[in-house]
């Protein structure tokens, strides 16, 4: 059983979904116009849906830098959830290359694979896809936008360190 929440934050709207597990997935699409929540059937869901919404919201205000929430996850490859087990790792205010992520999970060959498995976190923010970049300095892709991208490294006071951060 999932749970889910839709709700408004200080950059737009988000949903967060999580099973009895843990947080399955956030979504910040800015289309959604209207706060919701799932049907509370799950306790131990519905909980975790409150606690990473709290959580969620102290970190877009600056006041948090850490996640302390379960993640469920079972919706990735082996492979998936190895790239994402070592993004999650990396602390607030640094960045690394695809390129050292790929080291770290199998092999510097492996760098676009990285990019792709990066492309399908279901959890930005708490896995922090948004702080893997270029082997160059430059932004690289994120899969929430680019501008999503350059406004979360600039809370993080990474932005300006960049190359090409425009």
């Amino acid at each position: 059983m999932t749970e889910t929440s839709t709700f408004k934050t200080p950059w737009g709207w988000m949903t967060v979904a999580a099973s009895a597990k843990g947080v399955t997935s956030i979504d910040l699409s800015p289309t959604v116009r209207t706060a919701r929540h799932g049907p509370q059937k799950d306790d131990a869901a519905a909980s975790i849906v409150k606690e990473a919404q709290a959580q969620l919201l102290s970190y877009l205000e600056g006041e948090r830098r850490d996640f302390a929430l379960p993640l469920d996850w079972s919706a990735g490859t082996s492979f998936q959830r190895k790239v994402w087990k070592a993004i999650a790792r990396i602390p607030y205010g640094r960045v690394r290359s695809y390129q050292w992520v790929a080291t770290r999970v199998g092999g510097k060959q492996y760098a676009r694979a990285v990019g792709m498995a990066l492309g399908a976190n279901p959890v930005p923010i708490i896995v922090p896809c948004h702080r893997i970049i270029a082997h160059d300095g430059s932004l690289g892709g994120f899969s929430c936008g680019l501008p999503m991208k350059r406004r979360l490294l600039s809370l993080e006071g990474t932005l300006t360190q960049l190359r090409n951060a425009r």
